[in-house]
């Protein structure tokens, strides 16, 4: 059965309302932009896929790839924040695309340190390189938990979304980097305030409304986590939701 057969009673068939998806692709990214092509041609206007994340290498791929993208469809592009990723941001820039980071996953060293990934938002927003974060982020606030969800799971420390959220946007602000980092290392929750016209942190640093906007806007767009139910519960239990 088909997506359309199994979706068409429940998708709009307005383009104002449309459902709005997000490919990740595979090895090949040609390949998957075809798919797309054919995808909202034969299911549009009432569901489309407008984003594209692709694993890239160099900035010669980012380069190509986003040239064959279609118009309308936006890439992000997962970068690993290893030696010479500033040059890749540069490129994802220049293309007009963003960026991706992968925050963790299902063993310990699949979770990159708290200092190399405030140097890849540090590049991408001094590259002007808005990004999405993946994998990881169960978690509101960084914490030390089970990394998967079996009995006999390995734990690990894992980082939270708000940690990295508030991070991006004191690093809009040009916050120095040891800041930054002390930000994506804190792991006690009552440290963070939600107000009705800020964000609080350690009583005494602050996002205001446009702050926040602008954080959402031009640094951080979202984050995936595997699970849909964890986040939630655990914004609820600290108030925020």
């Amino acid at each position: 059965m088909s997506f359309y057969e199994s979706a068409r009673d429940f998708i709009s068939r307005d383009a104002a309302t449309a459902w709005r998806l997000s490919i990740v692709t595979g090895d090949n990214p040609y390949e998957a932009i075809r798919q797309v092509e054919d995808f909202n041609a034969a299911n549009g206007p009432g569901v489309v896929c407008d984003t594209l994340e692709i694993k890239a290498m160099t900035a010669y791929e980012i380069e190509n790839v986003s040239a064959a993208l279609p118009s309308g469809v936006k890439a992000f592009y997962e970068i690993a924040p290893k030696a010479g990723f500033e040059d890749i941001i540069a490129a994802a820039s220049d293309a007009g695309q963003c960026a991706k980071i992968r925050t963790g996953g299902i063993t310990a060293d699949a979770f990159p340190r708290s200092d190399a990934i405030v140097r890849f938002v540090e590049a991408c927003v001094a590259a002007n390189v808005p990004f999405k974060a993946t994998a990881g982020l169960h978690h509101p606030i960084r914490c030390f938990r089970p990394l998967t969800y079996e009995a006999n799971s390995v734990k690990g420390t894992m980082h939270g979304f708000l940690n990295l959220f508030l991070m991006t946007g004191f690093a809009m602000e040009s916050y120095r980097r040891s800041f930054l980092d002390s930000v994506m290392e804190e792991e006690f929750d009552e440290v963070f305030e939600f107000e009705p016209t800020e964000i609080k942190w350690r009583n005494e640093f602050t996002l205001n409304l446009h702050q926040i906007e602008r954080l959402r806007r031009s640094g951080i767009r979202s984050f995936g986590s595997c699970s849909f139910d964890e986040p939630i519960a655990e914004l609820q239990i600290l108030g925020i939701l």
